[in-house]
């Protein structure tokens, strides 16, 4: 695949790597990157080997919003022109959040308008702590209407009428408050947080993500609750049919590591002790604890020795050493 206003590149682990190249215009949307990122979408939607999708740019400015030419040709439309551009934007929107697989945004800096959209429609959103956001559309003397479906579904009622009607100028510990951004990191760490996120994705399985993303989407349009209810019914009846299911079970049952996930040398080293071991610790991993203790947690992946990142997210510890167990030597 090639693009003009994107540049498209896949790592061997299936990551897909999607950055806005429209540097000149601070990477703002015209009806041609529209139109682009509308095919992307569907592409790597259909491309099994792809596990996770991270979109970014380069540059001061994450996204400008809608490029000004475009607006100005917009103008000179009628209605039913009119309307048929917005339904690009939306169709565009539309494929990124339905794609069956993580959408991960890196934001390095400043967006506005309908970059903001584009953020909406992704699962992920990390930003660098220094950007700033802006829905700028009543300040031109528009209404955020064909984002705004997306960032209902991100910010609901509350949040839109603090952020679209005055245009309000916000900060990035502010939009993870509002729940646009999922965490604000600093600058120079925002590839590694990321890098953790992509970890993350790659221990998962991908039918059931993308089952996931599906249930997720069916609840966002059936708000009554009984119909969710079947929904989730349904959808957890059909997920125990996928080959990932069946596969994953089996593994869990036999005791050995989920098939397709993916554990990057650099941050997570897997280890296997002995029989005697795995009898003794079966149903727990063996964490370090910080200062260079390790200790015993739940888990439920069956016997095995993970040395892990974040220890602090387990559910605590029921044994501590303050050396490695000689099975890990």
């Amino acid at each position: 695949m090639s693009y003009e206003t994107l540049q498209l590149d896949k790592d061997r682990r299936g990551i897909a790597r999607l950055w806005l190249n429209r540097p000149d215009k601070h990477h703002a949307m015209n009806a041609q990157m529209i139109s682009e990122l509308h095919e992307a979408a569907l592409a790597l939607s259909r491309d099994q080997a792809v596990r996770a999708v991270v979109i970014g740019s380069d540059g001061p400015i994450f996204c400008a919003g809608a490029d000004l030419t475009w607006m100005q040709e917009q103008q000179q439309k009628d209605k039913v022109g009119r309307i048929a551009e917005a339904r690009t934007l939306s169709d565009m929107l539309t494929a990124i959040n339905s794609m069956p697989k993580p959408v991960i945004i890196r934001v390095q800096g400043n967006s506005f308008g309908g970059g903001l959209g584009l953020i909406s429609a992704a699962d992920i959103t990390l930003s660098a702590d220094s950007a700033k956001f802006c829905f700028s559309e009543t300040r031109l003397g528009l209404i955020p209407a064909t984002i705004g479906p997306f960032i209902w579904r991100r910010l609901g009622e509350a949040g839109l009428r603090r952020l679209i009607i005055t245009a309000k100028l916000f900060k990035a510990d502010e939009a993870v408050r509002y729940g646009l951004v999922a965490e604000a990191v600093a600058t120079d760490r925002l590839d590694e947080a990321v890098e953790a996120e992509i970890n993350t994705a790659l221990e998962a399985g991908p039918e059931a993500m993308a089952a996931a993303k599906a249930l997720i989407t069916a609840f966002s349009q059936t708000p009554d609750h009984s119909a969710q209810n079947e929904t989730a019914i349904a959808a957890l009846a059909s997920i125990w049919d996928t080959d990932g299911a069946r596969k994953g079970i089996n593994a869990f049952l036999a005791k050995t590591p989920p098939p397709g996930q993916t554990v990057d040398s650099k941050s997570k080293r897997a280890f296997y002790p002995s029989k005697t071991a795995c009898l003794i610790f079966r149903t727990k991993l063996l964490y370090p604890c910080g200062k260079g203790r390790y200790c015993i947690a739940p888990d439920i992946s069956g016997c095995g020795v993970v040395v892990a990142q974040e220890p602090s997210k387990l559910l605590g510890p029921v044994r501590t050493w303050s050396a490695a167990p000689k099975f890990l030597r």
